[in-house]
């Protein structure tokens, strides 16, 4: 599952280079009704003057969730640069998840980009182009502290939760395991914290997000992280290069002014180093 951004970036190093001369070209055109020029900086197109659409799944803290009234988290606060940078607005859409397999609300023109929380995936690739890596995601194997369960080796019997459609369902059934599955993250641990289940496999920061709660952090505890070789990506629609190459530039910047860092603390918790995807180079 792995990938390897390297060589990618370096690629689109270049192309960034060029993006800034686009500038003047890209503000006559009106064709949304006069409403305002559908491209961007750079000459990258939207699908909405004057915004960034991104298609996402709700909840999925703390990456993207709903806080006093507002969508907000490490997803959202990563594609706001890439707004910035094109000189537009983030705009939120809360979609299915099954959509982000196949692309089709990038298809569709309802997006301009997806993100949420996403494995890079060669299935995937087919439908959609990814940006680099920005996260390497481990799943944590959560269990009730009651449960006995001390292990990944010890689900074997259990009634273990997943999110249905994610790499950590797709990883427990590899395993021969049977796990129930559950519509959003917010219900997989839901089915835990109700006793529906006595453990589930799910992203690990997502776990730390949830732990930080007292309660939760009392009657649960993480006993195994699996190292999956997942890495999240933001998404694209095949060939979109220019956008593709924006949100790959604004990560790139990102990590090497340190703001990525700071939003990696605002958000998931302490900096681990390994934990950041490699920085484009």
């Amino acid at each position: 599952m792995n990938t390897h951004p390297g060589h990618r970036a370096r690629i689109l190093a270049a192309t960034t280079a060029t993006a800034g001369l686009l500038l003047v070209a890209g503000c006559t055109s009106t064709d949304d009704g006069g409403s305002g020029s559908k491209t961007a900086a750079g000459g990258v197109e939207v699908v909405k003057a004057g915004k960034l659409t991104t298609c996402t799944h709700l909840p999925y803290p703390p990456f993207q969730s709903e806080i006093d009234g507002k969508v907000q988290g490490f997803d959202v606060a990563l594609i706001d640069l890439v707004a910035k940078d094109l000189g537009v607005q983030q705009d939120i859409l809360d979609t299915p998840f099954e959509n982000f397999k196949t692309g089709a609300f990038l298809n569709s023109g309802e997006c301009d980009l997806a993100a949420a929380g996403m494995t890079i995936t060669e299935e995937r690739k087919k439908n959609v182009d990814f940006s680099d890596p920005y996260f390497n995601a481990t799943q944590a194997v959560l269990v009730d502290k009651k449960s006995g369960i001390s292990s990944f080796a010890g689900l074997k019997g259990k009634k273990l939760g997943a999110q249905a459609q994610t790499t950590g369902e797709d990883y427990a059934k590899s395993k021969g395991l049977d796990p129930v599955s559950f519509e959003s993250s917010d219900a997989v641990l839901n089915g835990l914290r109700t006793g529906q289940v006595q453990a589930v496999v799910i992203d690990y920061p997502v776990v730390q997000g949830w732990l930080k709660d007292k309660a939760n952090a009392d009657a649960f505890e993480v006993v195994d992280n699996l190292d999956t070789g997942e890495q999240y990506g933001f998404t694209v629609k095949k060939g979109n290069t220019k956008l593709r190459a924006a949100i790959n530039k604004a990560l790139g910047d990102a990590k090497a002014d340190g703001t990525y860092k700071k939003l990696y603390e605002q958000w998931i918790g302490p900096y681990d180093e390994s934990a950041a995807s490699p920085a484009a180079s």
